[in-house]
């Protein structure tokens, strides 16, 4: 699971609200567009954004489409998030050159200096 993905999908306030509502209930189309006052194409690809990173299911029902918060992958993205940044720094191979940046940054005189200046502030 991609929890950068889902946090980028999430990183918009419609969609937040979309999970919101969803959280609350399932729901179709139109009762997002009455309840948000959002069109139904701007609704509809908002859905496909969360669909794509799995957090929304869609299950039809005859002609219509009811949307629910799949809350096992949004349990588990936030799982991962969280062991994300438990992880020590120096055990995460996207993050080795920052963990060597951080030990030679303890000791640089000019760092030091922003450091004593923004204690002061």
């Amino acid at each position: 699971m991609d929890f950068e993905a889902i946090f980028k999908a999430l990183g918009e306030a419609t969609r937040i609200r979309i999970i919101k509502l969803l959280s609350y209930k399932p729901m179709y189309v139109c009762e997002l567009e009455a309840i948000l006052q959002i069109s139904q194409p701007r609704i509809s690809q908002h859905l496909k954004i969360l669909r794509a990173v799995d957090v929304v299911e869609m299950e039809k029902e005859g002609q219509r489409v009811v949307y629910s918060l799949n809350k096992s992958n949004m349990d588990l993205a936030f799982s991962l998030f969280n062991n994300f940044l438990q992880c020590p720094l120096e055990e995460l191979d996207d993050f080795k050159e920052e963990s060597h940046r951080i030990i030679l940054i303890e000791d640089d005189p000019l760092i030091n200096t922003c450091k004593l200046k923004c204690s002061k502030e």
